[in-house]
């Protein structure tokens, strides 16, 4: 199982932006890995996706309330994808998670992103 480790989360203001990086400890070159996120008060089972990287450079998934907003890249010789997160709002608050797409994949800690002014 690939160990993923998410960092970047923090404090951003209405409109604004914060960058989150999730790095392997192998190479993710052949993984699809995608960006969760668990809002507050939810249970983990509530975890929604966000957005999706495809192994191969496939062109990127999203969920409707971040399209436009976030963008999800990826450097492969650095074992890392990114979540660009632009034009924040509030209800984008939540513990944001990576995950390899694949069924009994482990879960990261996590990292928290807050929303507010």
């Amino acid at each position: 199982q690939v160990q993923l480790v998410e960092s970047g989360g923090g404090l951003a203001q209405p409109g604004g932006s914060l960058r989150l990086s999730c790095t392997a400890d192998r190479s993710i070159s052949a993984l699809t890995i995608a960006w969760y996120r668990q809002a507050p008060g939810n249970q983990p089972a509530q975890r929604d996706w966000v957005a999706i990287s495809e192994q191969g450079g496939g062109a990127p998934y999203y969920q409707d309330s971040v399209k436009g907003r976030f963008t999800i890249s990826r450097d492969n010789a650095k074992n890392t994808v990114y979540l660009q997160m632009n034009s924040l709002k509030p209800e984008d608050s939540a513990v944001y998670y990576c995950k390899q797409w694949s069924v009994g994949s482990i879960w990261g800690q996590g990292t928290q992103v807050t929303v507010s002014s």
